[in-house]
């Protein structure tokens, strides 16, 4: 590690840090149903849309009223979207003629958009016209996302108020999240990528002739739009297939500074829209430094592997002091390429600058662990909040049990309901993850996609289905992603790993704004300090490492220790 990539890790925290009070701010307001700076202009849309889908902002929902709005929203989307990549062939703006996507691969792209997870098994420029880009991917990206903040938004609203039977209105909460918090953003985002040098535009791929007279198809189109939410929506499907590495997504240190701000930005500013709706902005702030710690130890600990060159080149007289530059791009080099692949997978988006197949393999690791430890390490747009909410309800419970009194957090009694709905939404990531991934170790269809022997071949598999599970999309690359097994397994990864957790959230919500909340009192553990955080953090990696430790010490851990005797795989 040297100095230069210390301080560009320093400096994207510090941004981030400073960025927080100001989105999650605004944010508690639009959620609140107060007027910000936008609602002269946006409101009479907002009005529009609630009249022209027969809504009623005003009318509230019961948690279960809100789960199947939630539900039927998604199972729409999918549908149209599946719909849209099965007939694109016979569709318009389709100037490179793409044909109409085989059938598992279709099911396996909607599903991956319509859960923010964005996995492609498929390369974007090659497979997908520009309608399906625009009109299917982008505005699923946005739909996903908002979905996200909404669930979160409504979790919120449980601890904050007082005996309440409703949560709010998912149709309200997701278009507030789209006009208000989204599209902004997005629209001045973009700009500013066309004004760096992303493409958008909707012309026809160039032909070039290159210095050694072959004929070269330099792909273009709508690119910019889908970028700033991709990244934004911490959504992650690019629309080339070397993703953000591709200088057309990511051509300046500005746009690769201006795409990491943006995958942390409202995941981060959620925690201060939660402190600031519950009456308490140290709380927030206590999730936060939870957050905090167990991202910059996986970037410290991601960096310094990275920064250590491969033993084996070490031995033939390159020089260590270059580290690991396999997989990455000579622009970004090896402290930056590291910090967005600590980022993008802490924060649940697939986004990559760098092949993390090429990592080190305890490099590689941090990124598993952050997949496997759920969205909480800022985590999807929204889901990075529930999710951690959902290890806090854990937290309280065995710091109830330390003292012998009734556990509570903001005056809510957490109960064996509570504790019940937590640890199943818990342990649906170990089901996707090793059961589903346990299968494609053993039967033949899932083993033909994997392309590399020993310790390495199960960190693939672990890998695709921890991103499919954890609603991620990242690859390890290596592993052969466009089969029917491998297509329908994964859309079920990705299918449980989104709503068989935001169910259970949302049940939670349910009960806990059902409960009168307790004044504090002499024996209430505190939750904003420091023992709070260190109990959060704490119950995290016990719960992670219980579950994955075995699984990763036959992966990369092993990888690891083999390659200091010079054995490569």
């Amino acid at each position: 590690m040297d100095a230069a990539g210390i301080l560009q890790i320093t400096l994207y925290c510090a941004v981030i840090v400073a960025l927080t009070p100001l989105i999650g701010g605004m944010m508690a307001r639009i959620f609140s149903g107060e007027r910000v700076l936008l609602t002269r202009l946006l409101g009479p849309v907002e009005r529009g849309v609630y009249r022209l889908c027969g809504v009623s902002p005003d009318q509230e929902q019961h948690w279960t009223r809100y789960a199947a709005a939630m539900l039927a929203v998604n199972l729409l989307g999918v549908l149209l979207l599946y719909g849209l990549l099965r007939l694109q062939g016979v569709l318009p703006l389709n100037p490179a003629h793409m044909a109409a996507v085989a059938p598992d691969l279709a099911f396996n792209t909607a599903v991956s958009f319509v859960t923010n997870t964005n996995w492609q098994a498929y390369g974007g420029e090659s497979t997908l016209s520009y309608l399906t880009q625009m009109a299917g991917l982008t505005v699923q990206n946005f739909v996903s996302a908002a979905t996200g903040i909404a669930v979160a938004v409504a979790l919120i609203r449980a601890f904050a108020r007082r005996s309440a039977r409703t949560l709010g209105n998912f149709y309200v909460d997701v278009t507030r999240a789209t006009l208000y918090v989204l599209l902004p953003i997005c629209v001045l985002g973009a700009l500013v990528l066309v004004w760096q040098g992303v493409p958008q535009n909707l012309g026809a791929y160039t032909e070039a002739t290159t210095l050694e007279g072959s004929r070269q198809i330099i792909a273009q189109g709508p690119v910019a739009s889908q970028m700033m939410i991709k990244h934004l929506g911490t959504n992650g499907g690019g629309f080339f297939s070397q993703n953000a590495a591709h200088p057309f997504e990511n051509p300046t240190p500005l746009t690769n500074m201006i795409h990491m701000v943006a995958i942390f930005a409202i995941g981060a500013g959620l925690t201060f829209t939660f402190g600031r709706m519950v009456g308490d902005t140290r709380q927030g702030w206590a999730i936060l430094a939870a957050m905090g710690v167990l991202f910059v130890a996986g970037v410290l600990i991601a960096y310094g592997a990275e920064a250590q060159t491969n033993p084996t080149f070490a031995a033939l007289g390159l020089d260590p002091a270059l580290g690991n530059m396999e997989g990455k791009e000579v622009r970004f080099g090896v402290a930056v390429s590291t910090l967005f692949a600590v980022v993008t997978t802490a924060a649940s988006c697939g986004a990559v600058i760098a092949m993390h197949d090429s990592l080190m393999p305890l490099a590689g690791m941090i990124p598993l662990v952050n997949m496997m430890l759920g969205e909480i390490i800022v985590g999807g747009v929204g889901a990075g909040l529930y999710g951690m909410l959902l290890f806090v309800v854990l937290a309280v419970f065995i710091a109830g049990l330390m003292v012998g009194r009734t556990p509570e957090y903001l005056g809510k009694k957490i109960e064996a309901r509570e504790i019940k709905l937590a640890v199943l939404a818990i342990l649906v990531l170990p089901v996707g993850i090793l059961g589903l991934g346990a299968l494609s170790t053993v039967l033949p269809a899932g083993l033909a996609s994997v392309q590399s022997g020993g310790p390495h071949g199960l960190s693939q598999i672990l890998y695709a289905y921890s991103s499919a599970t954890a609603n991620n999309g990242s690859a390890f690359a290596g592993f052969g992603a466009n089969t029917l097994y491998q297509n329908t397994m994964l859309g079920l990864a990705m299918l449980i790993g989104r709503f068989l957790i935001i169910v259970p959230v949302l049940a939670i919500a349910g009960a806990v704004a059902a409960k009168k909340t307790v004044p504090a009192s002499t024996g209430t553990f505190p939750t904003h300090g420091g023992l709070f955080v260190g109990l959060l953090v704490g119950v995290i990696l016990i719960v992670g490492g219980l579950t994955f430790f075995p699984a990763l010490a036959l992966g990369p851990i092993a990888e690891q220790l083999l390659l200091g005797s010079g054995t490569l795989f």
